[in-house]
């Protein structure tokens, strides 16, 4: 009994460009998941998705050192190529472009992508120039694989908000597709950084979810004051152990304003470090919503 077929593994530009004509020749439309590698259920979720819906499906594994701020995690960022490449066989990956950081930056480059304004809240202000390196790293490699379809997750909302925002003003014609935040069984999100938390800390983590989910429970119930449901939300965290919040707002889901009052549906994100791990999450919540 055989196994899943094994993906086509290319390491440049021209290799993964062949492979991708040859199948837009047979007509096959083409899905791309980017990642950092160092995959879990989260990211093989998106995987499966661009399966369902596109006939050759492209990851993309590069930790691109552009979108890590001073002090961040590139050097320890966990690099699990032999793993990566079985979990992509298993759910049916055609081909897995994982190039050199020397090629995909030009070491003379002086071409960046930045898009304003909703790059600027949130992580943008804890991690200034983290987008621009996003941005520029998935204009390169939309120009490269050249997809009908990209899939991304919700955890990351912020970056799938700007990330459609660039789709559309640079005329890209590839459809972003965004889906479900991937938890596990006691509620914390999926994450490669989760593997820097010792098991008391993953404990603790699991506060983030729990205060969302505190903040959309109020406000199914009638709740609708938002610095009354964030400063509930922040004693959740706070009182699970010792970290620091970057941010914890409510905010609009498109353009990531600040909200005081949640009468529609809004967007709750939440940025903790606890020790050495970085953690986000967030929820849709509806006001109209069941309890």
């Amino acid at each position: 009994m055989t196994g899943p077929a094994k993906p086509v593994v290319v390491d440049t530009v021209q290799a993964v460009r062949f492979q991708v004509a040859q199948a837009r020749c047979l007509g096959r439309r083409i899905g791309c998941v980017p990642t950092m590698g160092a995959l879990h259920e989260g990211h093989l979720s998106l995987i499966r998705a661009a399966r369902q819906r596109c006939d050759y499906v492209v990851v993309t594994i590069f930790v691109n050192p552009t979108q890590f701020v001073a002090g961040e995690d590139l050097e320890n960022y966990p690099r699990t190529r032999d793993a990566d490449l079985a979990a992509c066989a298993s759910v049916g990956t055609d081909l897995v472009f994982a190039p050199s950081t020397a090629e995909m930056y030009d070491p003379d480059s002086l071409t960046t992508v930045r898009v304003h304004r909703i790059t600027e809240p949130l992580c943008g202000r804890h991690r200034p120039g983290h987008f621009e390196g996003v941005t520029t790293v998935v204009t390169k490699l939309f120009n490269i694989v050249q997809p009908d379809a990209a899939y991304f997750g919700q955890k990351d909302a912020q970056q799938a908000v700007v990330l459609r925002k660039m789709t559309r003003d640079l005329n890209f014609p590839i459809e972003i597709v965004v889906c479900p935040t991937v938890r596990e069984p006691d509620g914390l999100a999926m994450s490669s950084r989760n593997a820097y938390l010792s098991p008391e800390q993953r404990r603790q983590a699991l506060s983030l979810h729990r205060a969302l989910d505190g903040v959309r429970r109020a406000v199914a119930e009638g709740r609708r004051d938002a610095a009354g449901l964030l400063a509930e939300a922040r004693q959740t965290i706070k009182s699970a152990g010792p970290c620091s919040i970057d941010y914890l707002e409510i905010v609009h889901p498109e353009t990531l304003q600040p909200l005081t009052e949640v009468d529609q549906t809004a967007l709750v994100a939440v940025a903790v470090r606890i020790d050495q791990a970085r953690l986000i999450d967030n929820l849709l919540v509806d006001p109209s919503g069941p309890a």
